[in-house]
């Protein structure tokens, strides 16, 4: 599967993917086939970021 390009979609599916089925973005991450920093650079870009407690990016 490829994933969305424009960061706002990628962080929505990325959200809706840590609520519904994975307990944390390293388990995300590795499903996926994806670096974790990526993601996270990726997602900062539009000033997101991880918070692991809540499982999301905000």
């Amino acid at each position: 599967m490829s994933l969305p390009k424009d960061p706002i979609i990628l962080l929505s599916y990325i959200n809706t993917q840590l609520r519904d089925h994975y307990a944390s973005l390293d388990d995300l991450c590795k499903s996926l086939g994806i670096e974790p920093n990526w993601l996270e650079q990726t997602l900062k870009q539009i000033d997101y970021s991880y918070e692991e407690g809540q499982n999301q990016f905000i």
